[in-house]
């Protein structure tokens, strides 16, 4: 790994000129594209080398924090974050990166006062003031907690997460009744805040033992995020707790489909399987658990149990020598020891086992326990009476994988890409030339445009283009390889003629490490060559916007800056669309030009040009589900249910997985 980051340094270091001369606006940018979109090692190479050429600039060390806090380098990140402060006081977003960062590492009484500056800078920003309230109920300091997310409700009375923020804490008072009553009214300004129904799931079961009203609630959010094994694998337990044998099976298996390597569901469904006594599918569950697990203890004392019950003695045997050695004091493993010894003829053994678990048994239940002891019961089932030990490694297990408010303190605004990791619902991205791919099932080879075919015959770039809508970030090694390449090409062109194909090879290698001003450049060459070149024309567009998103991110310092930002992001927006019209000019039945085209009006809110390009996309391309799917979901922004169903319907059987998810949100 060493070897191949230091590979990528001198790669970057043989881009044009030395670390003293580069262009460390430009480095910068291209750091910031790839931080954008989620690039994180390729970026913190490019901040590497502006801090390299300019070590007093404080933004380099601001988006190398960012990158770090992503990668969970929260030591990093921090000291990243804290240098751009020295560096530049008055940089509000790197005290919110360092708050961030060390609320991460357990340090929150330093992130609050983090948060603290940063409000003095930006009083009541939302974010902000959410983390503060989040470190502060960490704490315990409750009170100050309290007054925290009264004040975030006085400024923003619709943020649903406020009221959620503010049950936790009610829950840490033992206050349920005022937590429910938050967690009521978050629900009342959202309907689909999954951390709502899961919240109010966890007070039905823990605090009420009312599984019915908890599995109302989980439905509800298993309706949200059907894609979550681990909803499954809790509604699954609340299935069973009441009678529901069957669903508890079938939430199992489709957790298990959502995720194979799942030990909980895998085990859980293994206890299931033991008591419908399908004890060679639940053995085979209880392997798998041990494979991923190999010292989970309860599955090796239920696979015990089966192996003794088929008749594998030495494998029954030794899982159980392994219970008695980890829990030498637990009366149930000796009684299955003792039962093992006796199918294998050797009595001697099998009597001292069996003298032993019932004086172990006595001892346990004969005498009072000190306090010490019956704290501890909760954590070693070696110290249990036997019927509940035994009944401890026979419990179906939850999971703590949900969605929890705890985690809103990664503040979204300094991510890599910004979203709402739960519940924002986005259209379906840009259609990608790449040389990478993310292959489905339902679309392995991704999509065919003729004139990408063409230049791919002609077997001149050094990589095949793709037409996709999902392109992987690339590793290092990957990044090192088309560092190499543009290399290679800038030998090439060095020595002979150019051609357009040339600088479309190098440019291709340019957005594959988010470098797209030079993208850009290389492919104006191209076009200059080739002025009708349609593929030229569409990857500028695709250049431009990549660009264009990532240019969000910059820091604002000035009123008069944001203006400016604003004018320049609207000239790029009709530099994009121009780019597309073009293509659509030279080529009107590339479908792939006409959805990137509505892509960006949705992206600028207008929604008739959107439906209307949408419209010619699916003309040309009947199968293309992205173009159903955005149309379904521009047909939503207008208030057309009738039409945005019919649309994802018809998007859902293109095999665009979203679209029911979107479908069950509608029809709830």
């Amino acid at each position: 790994m060493k070897r191949i980051l230091c590979y990528i340094a001198l790669m970057l270091c043989c881009l044009p000129q030395v670390a003293a001369q580069i262009n460390t606006e430009q480095v910068l940018r291209v750091g910031q594209n790839a931080l954008y979109f989620e690039d994180y090692m390729l970026s913190i190479q490019y901040f590497n080398r502006v801090i390299q050429a300019k070590p007093y600039m404080a933004r380099p060390y601001f988006m190398r924090s960012i990158a770090k806090i992503n990668l969970e380098d929260y030591v990093g990140a921090e000291q990243d974050a804290s240098r751009a402060i020295e560096l530049n006081p008055y940089l509000t977003d790197a005290y919110e990166v360092r708050g961030v960062a060390r609320q991460n590492l357990g340090r929150d009484r330093e992130a609050i006062a983090d948060y603290d500056r940063a409000l003095e800078l930006i009083p009541n920003n939302r974010q902000l003031m959410f983390n503060k309230a989040l470190a502060q109920s960490q704490i315990k300091e409750t009170a100050a907690a309290d007054s925290t997310f009264t004040e975030i409700i006085r400024c923003y009375p619709g943020f649903d997460g406020a009221y959620l923020g503010r049950a936790r804490l009610r829950l840490q008072q033992a206050d349920t009744t005022a937590a429910i009553a938050d967690i009521d009214r978050a629900l009342e300004l959202n309907k689909n805040s999954l951390n709502a129904y899961v919240m109010r799931a966890d007070i039905a079961i823990n605090r009420q033992n009312d599984f019915k009203t908890a599995l109302a609630d989980m439905d509800e959010a298993v309706k949200l995020q059907p894609h979550m094994a681990g909803l499954y694998i809790n509604r699954a337990y609340l299935r069973y707790r009441l009678d529901d044998y069957f669903g508890a099976m079938d939430d199992f298996d489709y957790a298990i489909k959502l995720d194979p390597l799942n030990a909980p569901a895998l085990f859980n469904r293994g206890l299931l399987q033991m008591e419908a006594m399908a004890y060679d599918k639940a053995l085979a569950d209880f392997d798998r658990v041990l494979e991923l697990e190999p010292d989970d203890y309860r599955a090796i004392y239920n696979r015990a149990i089966l192996n003794r019950h088929k008749g594998r003695l030495p494998q029954a045997l030794a899982d159980i020598n392994r219970i008695i050695e980890q829990y030498p004091d637990l009366p149930t493993a000796y009684d299955i020891r003792s039962d093992i010894y006796a199918a294998m003829k050797d009595m001697n053994r099998a009597e001292a086992d069996s003298r032993h678990a019932r004086r172990l048994a006595r001892t346990i239940t004969d005498r009072p326990l000190t306090d010490e002891e019956i704290a501890a019961q909760t954590e070693q089932p070696a110290d249990m009476p036997a019927d509940k030990a035994a009944r401890e490694f026979a419990t179906l297990l939850t999971v703590d994988d949900n969605v929890d408010i705890k985690e809103e303190y990664h503040n979204q605004a300094i991510r890599g890409k910004v979203q709402d990791r739960n519940l924002q619902v986005d259209p379906e991205g840009w259609m990608e030339l790449s040389y990478y791919a993310t292959p489905s099932e339902l679309r392995p080879n991704g999509y065919y445009i003729k004139e990408v075919d063409d230049i791919n015959q002609t077997r001149i770039l050094r990589c095949v283009i793709l037409v996709t809508p999902d392109v992987p970030p690339i590793d290092e090694r990957t990044g090192a390889g088309h560092f190499e390449s543009i290399e290679y090409y800038n030998s090439y062109l060095a020595g002979h003629t150019p051609r357009a194909i040339d600088y479309i090879g190098r440019a291709m290698d340019f957005m594959s490490v988010r470098d797209y001003d030079r993208a850009v450049a290389d492919i104006d060459r191209a076009l200059a060559l080739t002025p009708d070149l349609a593929v030229g024309h569409l990857m500028r567009a695709q250049a431009e916007y990549h660009r264009w998103q990532a240019e969000r991110m910059g820091p604002v310092d000035t009123e008069q800056d944001a203006r400016t930002r604003e004018m320049l992001r609207r000239k790029q927006a009709d530099d994009i669309l121009q780019s597309l019209t073009r293509v659509i000019e030279i080529s009107p039945g590339m479908a792939e030009a006409w959805y990137n085209k509505a892509l960006m009006h949705i992206t600028l809110d207008d929604y008739s040009a959107a439906i209307a390009a949408l419209n010619k996309a699916i003309e040309c391309k009947p199968d293309m589900g992205e173009a159903w799917y955005n149309r379904g979901y521009v047909y939503l922004k207008l208030g057309n249910k009738r039409l945005g169903i019919a649309d994802l319907s018809r998007a859902g059987e293109l095999g665009i997985l979203p679209a029911y998810t979107l479908i069950k949100r509608l029809t709830r």
